[in-house]
């Protein structure tokens, strides 16, 4: 063993450096061979007084050159080779620099320290016998696709574009076209192309080829987090699974200079009772002796941040529009074909053998999608609604590399507010100096001081909020017979200012539009004409309807709230809204005046990129031209 001489600088250093690392407490035993396995990158400390013979007064140590050391608290003298008086508090900080390199069951690595009386003779000594390994559980912790090594961020998490911490995608489509069930259900990896929806995971070792006799690597997990993921292990063509709910640790080979690949999957989304992190660590234990438990001497852990669903804003050119057939719209479908056709997109058309009749594609069900740097594939959330079209979303959509995710209320209390015509999303906005680079949810509730409201159910909420980056704004739709916030609101896409439109429906802008059309000598064109089977009625009958006015001025005190709340969650100003010229009546349900449009609902839309898909409001026509359709193109 060689005697390093430590100046006070280099010792300073040193301290910090140590300070900084895991530290474990190992015993000096004196007279007899100690053997310890430790793990680069931590800390053994050692108390000296504990184990000094009876009338111990100095000591010294000696090391050999792979290994380093410390004495805390420092020793007065600007050098200890020679003996330091021994203290009360007098321990030793033990490090070292590289993995152990030897094929025997024996190490030249080695610490000595030794105990001296009065007159600096010998009393005893302890030696220890030290083997270096290298153990590294990492992931993609910087999120650039790669798993790096050793990563000081891999046990911690932050949200943005600068922040770090791996992320894991919910294993929520199907890799099985014939029986189909989300692959995060079954018990196995059915094809290798299932791990592509897994997150990688590396343990990483270097040493000896074995550990000594007794030592255990093990990968463990806690119950709660086991619920919300699994892992598998690579083993050649096969993916056998390591951890669950049902198998909390188990244990991992050591491998020497190797490393072991494990695919984790999320198996739960974020919600109400889950943050969405989860940790798994890898044990190193270390046998006492026969029929006594191994204890553990070093945890490496990682974290796993489960990717939230994300919703995308209808301002976003789409790929495929769906729409239902059914024995009475085939003139909706020509012209949906025809706009679908002139966007660049594929028309899918679910025919009425299939959906049973219920043409209400939007009130079914939601597209958005899940991300990582390694893959990201759409996620359909199915909504509580449960029509004829309950089958479509599992049974059609669910499939390889498309996932699917529902929430079920615990009661039987769904409203149509629980329809997703009553879920939107807009594009991205800045508010109040914070970025939301996905666009915010808007969901419709009731009034907060309504005694008898319709509410989205509960558990859908939830659902929503724990997403987080998409941080949902709650408006007043329960004022409306079906009560979806589509009804009055929309997004569309523009050159200038944020980059959208909010267009919202006004009975005021409709009202304006008629007195001027009554001002211009229009007062008895009529609304309806090509639908004889509704009856017509002129503009002058619309103005003299005292009724009719009294409940749009309500419905417009209902849209004003929540253009009030549109503006400040988004942070608009009044440049970036449309008012649509849109009517409404009450109508009773439930012993309560609720609303429906008094013609078409020119709001509620279909945007595929530059082209809308507009309601026909069946206005009055000037010259034969309807005026609300002429108000709309200008």
């Amino acid at each position: 063993m060689q005697e390093v001489d430590k100046s006070l600088p280099e010792f300073l250093r040193q301290k910090r450096e140590f300070s900084s690392q895991y530290t474990r407490t190992c015993r000096l035993d004196i007279g007899q061979r100690q053997n310890i396995l430790h793990v680069l990158g931590t800390t053994l400390k050692a108390n000296l007084t504990r184990s000094a013979p009876p009338k111990t007064k100095y000591f010294s140590v000696k090391c050999t050159p792979n290994v380093e050391y410390i004495i805390s608290p420092l020793p007065k003298a600007t050098s200890y080779l020679s003996p330091v008086p021994l203290m009360d508090n007098s321990v030793l900080l033990i490090s070292m620099k590289e993995a152990s390199d030897h094929s025997q069951n024996y190490t030249n690595d080695k610490l000595s320290v030794w105990y001296y009386g009065t007159d600096k003779n010998v009393l005893d000594r302890a030696v220890l016998h030290l083997t270096a390994v290298e153990i590294s559980l990492d992931v993609d912790a910087d999120r650039d696709g790669v798993v790096e090594k050793s990563s000081p961020n891999k046990d911690t998490w932050k949200w943005g574009p600068n922040g770090h911490g791996a992320i894991l995608l919910v294993n929520c489509d199907s890799e099985s076209v014939h029986r189909k069930r989300p692959d995060s259900e079954r018990e196995h990896v059915i094809l290798a192309s299932d791990v592509r929806d897994m997150s990688e995971m590396v343990l990483r070792t270097k040493g000896p080829p074995e550990l000594p006799e007794g030592y255990k690597l093990v990968l463990h997990i806690c119950q709660s987090d086991a619920e919300k993921c699994r892992v598998f292990i690579c083993s050649g063509e096969h993916y056998p699974l390591v951890l669950s709910s049902a198998a909390l640790s188990t244990e991992i080979p050591y491998l020497g200079n190797d490393e072991i690949k494990f695919y984790v999957e999320g198996t739960k989304f974020p919600d109400k009772d889950f943050d969405g992190l989860i940790k798994i660590n890898l044990s190193l234990l270390e046998p006492i002796c026969d029929g006594i438990p191994e204890t553990p001497i070093f945890t490496d852990t990682v974290v796993f941040r489960v990717a939230p669903w994300i919703m995308t804003p209808n301002t976003l050119k789409p790929l495929e529009v769906f729409v239902c057939s059914t024995k009475d719209n085939y003139k909706f479908l020509e012209g949906m074909k025809s706009l679908v056709v002139r966007s660049g997109c594929k028309l899918n058309t679910l025919y009425e053998y299939f959906n049973r009749g219920d043409r209400w594609m939007q009130d079914e069900l939601e597209f958005g999608y899940i991300d990582s740097p390694h893959h990201s594939f759409p996620v359909v959330l199915d909504s509580p609604r449960d029509g004829q079209l309950n089958d479509f979303p599992y049974h059609v959509l669910l499939g390889p590399d498309f996932g699917y995710v529902t929430r079920v209320p615990k009661r039987k209390d769904v409203s149509s507010l629980d329809s997703f015509g009553n879920l939107e999303v807009s594009p991205p906005v800045t508010v109040n100096g914070k970025h939301y680079p996905l666009g915010r949810i808007i969901i419709g509730v009731a009034f907060p001081t309504a005694a008898n409201g319709r509410n989205m159910t509960k558990v859908v909420q939830d659902f929503l909020w724990a997403q987080a980056v998409q941080k949902p704004i709650a408006l007043y739709s329960d004022w409306l017979e079906v009560g979806h916030v589509d009804e009055f609101m929309s997004f569309v896409p523009a050159k200038d200012r944020k980059g959208f439109r909010l267009l919202l429906a006004s009975p005021d802008a409709a009202y304006k539009l008629f007195k001027n059309l009554q001002n211009d000598g229009h007062g008895y064109a009529k609304l309806f004409e090509d639908i004889p089977e509704e009856g017509t009625i002129t503009v002058n009958e619309i103005l003299t309807d005292r009724q009719l006015q009294n409940e749009n001025n309500y419905v417009q005190s209902c849209i004003d709230w929540n253009r009030d709340v549109l503006k400040k969650e988004l942070e608009l100003d009044d440049e970036d809204i449309i008012d649509l010229p849109i009517l409404f009546k009450l109508v009773v349900h439930d012993g309560q005046y609720r609303a429906l449009a008094y013609y078409p609902d020119m709001v509620n839309m279909i945007v595929l990129g530059k082209n809308l898909g507009i309601p026909k409001p069946f206005g009055p026509k000037v010259n034969g031209e309807c005026a609300l359709e002429q108000r709309w193109s200008h």
